[in-house]
């Protein structure tokens, strides 16, 4: 496609814990903005991974070491067997982002686990990981790193939404931008979904045959989460310590808990944006699946819902974690403290390098 290309692939776990996702992609040497998503895949975590990964907040930081060098190879695995399914073209980078355990920002705490001296020594290519840890050294949040991506590779629209574990926005204005975390989203539609014994909602099913449960939802909303200011950023540690209390401390049946939780989900939504009938909003994520949540989004907002091909809703952020990959490597900023919050502008990830 380009007379002088460069190929990435791009890395991300989400706390939904659907699986790994890795994104081949072709961008364009003289301009990173131009690409070409080559392949893309998940990887579907065994149930004994998602336990893994579901238990590791509670592991003793010597565990967690031990469970860090494990992950690392099985993403090698992953690399390999992805590289050997894409027909074995030339990789010149790996990006990482690995799979988030703890995030804490405002105690300088965010600890992603992947190790990448094990990835590196198991695929032999140029590596860049550990995204998150010199935004927070900064005074940032750590989070959300995609939204250079959203400047720079869908400039079309003004918001760029994920509906991922969480839900996070970019708003773009000219030139500039601001991200920050809205919601939990799937992280919660997920646990109550397997409490009927449904890995997740799929179609949004499960969802439609609940009722919204008012007093259930006014609660929600008023979770102090909601008063902050970006920037801003969520991680497990809010739903397990508010979010899950919370809702099971009612007697709200589980349908009832996901239409109430997708009505939740929209709501913030709206208070996010000053939306008008020319804006478009990108939506991506396992959430643009979900029929009765963009539903409810539709009858809320005025502005225009882009659920676009299913390539990019489902390797978009491990698209943008090539991209971020590749600025590291170039050492051009690909992270903005406009988002972050972060003393300044900077380019983060730890790199390991071929000699």
């Amino acid at each position: 496609m380009y007379h002088n290309s460069i190929n990435v692939i791009g890395i991300m776990s989400g706390t939904s814990l659907d699986g790994l996702d890795l994104c081949l992609v072709k961008f364009n040497d003289y301009d990173y903005s131009e690409f070409q998503i080559i392949k893309g895949l998940t990887y579907p975590y065994s149930k004994k991974w998602i336990n893994k990964l579901t238990n590791s907040i509670n592991l003793s930081n010597e565990n967690l070491d031990l469970l860090d060098i494990e992950y690392g190879k099985l993403i090698s695995d992953l690399i390999n067997k992805f590289i050997n399914e894409c027909g074995n073209p030339k990789i010149n980078l790996v990006s990482s982002h690995g799979h988030t355990v703890f995030h804490d920002p405002k105690n300088g705490i965010t600890k992603q686990i992947g190790n990448g001296k094990i990835i590196f020594d198991n695929i032999n290519t140029d590596l860049v990981y550990d995204f998150r840890t010199q935004d927070v050294k900064l005074g940032g949040q750590g989070a959300p790193l995609v939204p250079i991506g959203d400047l720079n590779l869908f400039k079309n629209y003004k918001y760029c939404l994920n509906l991922g574990g969480f839900s996070n926005i970019s708003i773009k204005e000219n030139d500039t931008i601001i991200a920050y975390d809205i919601s939990p989203v799937n992280t919660v539609l997920n646990h109550y979904s397997k409490k009927l014994g449904f890995e997740y909602d799929k179609n949004g099913t499960l969802s439609k045959k609940g009722i919204v449960d008012i007093d259930l939802l006014k609660k929600l909303n008023k979770m102090k989460y909601y008063e902050l200011q970006g920037p801003k950023s969520l991680g497990i540690e809010f739903i397990i310590q508010e979010v899950f209390p919370l809702i099971d401390s009612t007697l709200v049946n589980d349908y009832n808990i996901l239409r109430t939780y997708i009505e939740h989900i929209a709501t913030q939504l709206k208070k996010a944006i000053n939306e008008n009938n020319e804006d478009k909003i990108l939506i991506t994520g396992g959430g643009a699946y979900n029929k009765t949540l963009i539903k409810v989004l539709k009858n809320k907002l005025r502005c225009n819902l882009v659920i676009p091909e299913k390539e990019i809703i489902e390797n978009k952020e491990a698209l943008i974690f090539a991209y971020l990959g590749l600025l590291r490597v170039n050492n051009k900023i690909n992270c903005l403290k406009s988002v972050t919050g972060a003393s300044k502008n900077h380019s983060s990830g730890q790199i390991f390098r071929k000699l």
